[in-house]
């Protein structure tokens, strides 16, 4: 004998199944919307992962740390040993070749390694924010802290000048990308300049929870 559905049943067969199942959808496409893509890192040695084997430096672990956080992200590498902000300004029109959605920039240590005028500094990284905001492309500032063995009026100026391009782009800033890894031997390779393995895992520890709040801001 056929069994006959009981009103419920009916009424979830009809209408609150395929509505589920609509939610379900909607979700996965608002994620897949909301989804980061291709992040372009654009920055010097200590980016480019300096005296580390390919795997253990900051790049590769930083993306591994937020593909772990839930983040279906690529990062791009484009960063190059040496660079000054000026060396990346010139290259910065060919790194954009790779069509990123959005840009980790950390540049301005061999600028402060070198004594180049800050003022330099702030103009070639306001150029480089300026090309990114033509081209859409929001922007994560890796900012860096001077020796202050430069003395306070240099440290100063070099370091407001991260916050207040941060400020004037609306862009994040991560104020010191060696925090908690500067100066500690047990972290640092012999020059003391970049880190070693265990401290790129701290960097990236503290990096990542930071980076990934912008990341899922991003639409």
């Amino acid at each position: 004998m056929r069994r006959i559905k009981a009103p419920f049943e009916a009424f979830a067969a009809l209408v609150l199944r395929p509505m589920l199942a609509a939610l379900m959808l909607l979700a996965a496409l608002d994620t897949a919307q909301a989804a980061p893509g291709t992040i372009m890192v654009f920055g010097d040695s200590l980016m480019a992962g300096l005296g580390l084997p390919a795997g253990d430096g900051l790049v590769p672990r930083l993306e591994a740390a937020l593909r772990a956080d839930g983040l279906d992200v690529t990062l791009i590498n484009a960063s190059v040993s040496g660079d000054t902000s000026a060396d990346g300004l010139a290259r910065l029109d060919w790194a954009l070749a790779e069509r990123p959605d959005a840009v980790i920039l950390e540049l301005g240590a061999n600028d402060m390694l070198r004594g180049l005028p800050v003022a330099d500094l702030r103009a070639n990284l306001s150029a480089l924010l300026e090309r990114c905001k033509a081209e859409n492309l929001p922007v994560f500032i890796a900012g860096i802290y001077a020796n202050r063995s430069l003395g306070d009026d240099y440290v100063a100026a070099f370091e407001a000048t991260y916050a207040e391009l941060a400020a004037q782009y609306g862009a994040p800033l991560y104020p010191f990308l060696l925090d908690g890894v500067a100066l500690d031997p047990a972290l640092n390779q012999p020059d003391m300049l970049h880190p070693n393995a265990d401290g790129v895992g701290v960097i990236v520890s503290r990096l990542a929870p930071v980076a990934a709040e912008w990341l899922r801001g991003l639409k």
